[in-house]
């Protein structure tokens, strides 16, 4: 026991030894921490800026695979440059103050070359903070230069003119577009139902036409063949005049049409040979030329 009852001292080697070990332990998680945080990897598609704590934001961009950073001194922010699309729909007005539902698709990524200034100033959700604002400002503009016929007829220009306004504009935040359409184009319900409507009127109006035109047509044919009865009257008549014989050639093919047809039936028939004109040994010819003989005579008389 010491002297004076005091607490037992220790060997100073063994405290020593104690601070030497925590000193190691400290140190060898300074390297480990170091050595984890030293290097960082960029994937494929993607950039990074780097911050440092003391000198602020680097202007170098750093591209793909490993890099390194001081660590705890220094920051590291990736960003994703490989293209997204961004969607969009507004209601607007056209220039005839018809209501028009617009929706415009645009396809974006951030300039690789000036990521440090998209970061200071707009951050890593920088599409969302510009570009809804600005595509909704663009189509309306756009819009409410054509008519509402317009928009669907003249569609390729109204993507154009959405195109050139929204690249004026992204310029500016260094945001590049690669595509810009129109995804959706809708009108109000009322100017939808005037549209059916005028369209139904064109068609019916259409349809009378034709129908006009297929009565005129069927007019000429029946005038036509009014004429052609005309004229083959007149051909016969001239023919019997001409030659009495006609008629009995005439008689001759209905007389042999319709024994063709009686031979062919099932029933049996009995009628006289003069209500079949099968008779062709009567008289009647006769009788027939007589008669325009004598009217030639009168008329010469």
């Amino acid at each position: 026991m010491p002297k004076g009852g005091g607490a037992p001292k220790m060997p100073s080697g063994g405290g020593d030894a104690l601070a030497r070990a925590a000193t190691a332990l400290i140190g060898a998680g300074a390297v480990g921490y170091g050595a984890m945080h030293s290097f960082y990897t960029v994937d494929g598609g993607h950039r990074a800026v780097v911050f440092s704590r003391i000198t602020g934001m680097k202007s170098t961009v750093y591209g793909e695979g490993l890099n390194f950073n001081i660590p705890w001194f220094e920051r590291p922010t990736v960003f994703d440059i490989r293209t997204r699309p961004c969607n969009l729909q507004t209601l607007t007005g056209s220039k005839d103050l018809q209501m028009v539902t617009i929706g415009v698709r645009v396809l974006h990524k951030p300039d690789p070359s000036a990521l440090v200034w998209i970061y200071q100033r707009l951050g890593l959700n920088y599409d969302e903070r510009v570009l809804p604002s600005i595509m909704n400002e663009c189509a309306k503009a756009v819009v409410a230069k054509y008519n509402a016929n317009e928009l669907l007829t003249k569609r390729d220009a109204v993507s154009a003119d959405i195109r050139k306004e929204l690249l004026a504009r992204s310029t500016i935040f260094h945001i590049l577009l690669e595509d810009v359409a129109i995804t959706h184009l809708a009108f109000s319900p009322e100017y939808a139902r005037a549209v059916e409507s005028k369209q139904v009127a064109q068609q019916e109006a259409e349809r009378a036409k034709y129908i006009v035109i297929g009565a005129q047509s069927e007019k000429k044919t029946i005038i036509t063949k009014a004429r052609g009865e005309a004229a083959s009257a007149d051909l016969i008549g001239n023919a019997v005049k001409k030659n009495p014989g006609f008629m009995k050639l005439r008689r001759i093919e209905a007389a042999n049409d319709i024994a063709d047809i009686v031979s062919k039936s099932g029933n049996k028939i009995y009628l006289n040979a003069d209500s079949l004109l099968l008779n062709l040994l009567s008289d009647a010819d006769e009788k027939i030329s007589k008669s325009v003989e004598d009217k030639k005579g009168w008329f010469q008389k």
